[in-house]
């Protein structure tokens, strides 16, 4: 059993009110191997809502922050934390999440700057799927 991002299984839950639908994620959720879950609605994000990157503070500490500067950290932990309740509830150990999202991003995600630039890093949900021995891999390296 896997947990999946909503947006590859067709949900229109992105930031832009779309999905990113795959084909492979589709045919998981149909067998009944996987869960589709949205961590950023979760936390309580409208969709469609402003793009979010991670940024580092003065401090040194992860934020996620929209493109016009509100921190949104809070509903992004929220996310995570209901997403890795749902995976213990249910004993699921591994998860395909989208790539580069500030979320479900794992090995890489945008820098910051809203300017297409990746870096390596993971996302909320990903970084706490994986302190949590849950393998987190993307959609982009889907061996099915």
């Amino acid at each position: 059993m896997y947990i999946v991002s909503a947006c590859l299984a067709g949900i229109n839950c992105r930031y832009n009110g779309k999905s990113s639908e795959n084909p492979n994620i589709i045919e998981l959720i149909k067998k009944g191997e996987a869960i589709p879950l949205c961590p950023e609605q979760l936390g309580g994000l409208s969709t469609p809502r402003t793009p979010c990157e991670i940024t580092i503070d003065k401090n040194g500490k992860r934020i996620v922050t929209t493109k016009d500067g509100l921190d949104v950290t809070k509903e992004f932990q929220i996310g995570a934390e209901k997403v890795l309740k749902v995976a213990k509830a249910l004993s699921i150990n591994k998860a395909i999440l989208k790539s580069k999202s500030p979320s479900c991003g794992c090995s890489h995600i945008y820098d910051g700057t809203f300017s297409g630039n990746l870096i390596e890093g993971n996302g909320l949900t990903a970084e706490l799927l994986i302190e949590n021995n849950i393998k987190v891999i993307t959609e982009e390296e889907l061996g099915l």
